[in-house]
């Protein structure tokens, strides 16, 4: 019976988003760094490459069933960038790495955008859990979460974009959102529920009452 899947990220908001998420499996996550196990190279231009090799990598490294999360902001007025990009966007304008400066160079990148459907953008979450480094037959699970980017930061709560990402259906950006809303609606919220049913599916060992 699986117990124990390694997350390939060092991501602690991922971590305990997808912890929450993935609850009614049983199944506990643990971060890859926890187990010494570094960051896998990234070389592809598609959420989905990406999170698979992260998943093959901690997989092999860990000898755990493992689940990785390739995840992105997509701009329609930047044709879809910075896609896979996106934990690098401060880069590439001079700032550090980090949530606060990718917030900081989207809004200075979109600065003369104001009309409508200009601002118009999507976070993307592709899922994918492998029960070893070798499984051929790989779960998938990808969520969308469409909205529009805001002209400056609202909202304490998540990370990485929440704060500047607003939802027209809640009027709100995922920031203002209470945590167990936004986890709901989110993309990768989407994509865990998928998830979560897939396992169920075809991992039957991973819960007791779906043997």
């Amino acid at each position: 019976m699986i117990r124990k899947l390694v997350l390939a990220s060092n991501n602690r908001g991922k971590l305990a988003e997808l912890q929450a998420m993935l609850g009614p499996l049983g199944v506990a996550l643990v971060c890859q760094a926890d187990l010494g196990i570094g960051e896998a190279p990234e070389p592809h231009r598609t959420f989905v490459e990406n999170a698979l090799a992260k998943a093959r990598h901690a997989a092999r490294e860990s000898g755990l069933p493992a689940l990785a999360d390739d995840a992105g902001l997509c701009v329609d007025a930047f044709g879809g960038l910075p896609g896979v990009d996106t934990a690098y966007y401060a880069t590439q304008f001079g700032y550090a790495k980090g949530d606060d400066n990718n917030v900081k160079a989207l809004l200075e990148q979109m600065r003369g955008l104001q009309g409508a459907g200009q601002r118009r953008a999507a976070l993307v979450s592709t899922l994918v859990a492998l029960r070893s480094a070798d499984d051929p037959e790989p779960l998938i699970a990808v969520g969308r979460a469409v909205g529009e980017i805001t002209r400056e930061p609202v909202g304490e709560h998540g990370f990485g974009f929440d704060p500047v990402m607003f939802i027209p259906a809640f009027g709100q950006t995922f920031a203002q959102l209470p945590p167990e809303v936004k986890n709901a609606h989110s993309h990768r919220g989407q994509a865990a529920r998928q998830m979560l049913a897939l396992m169920r599916e075809r991992w039957v060992s991973v819960s007791p009452d779906q043997k």
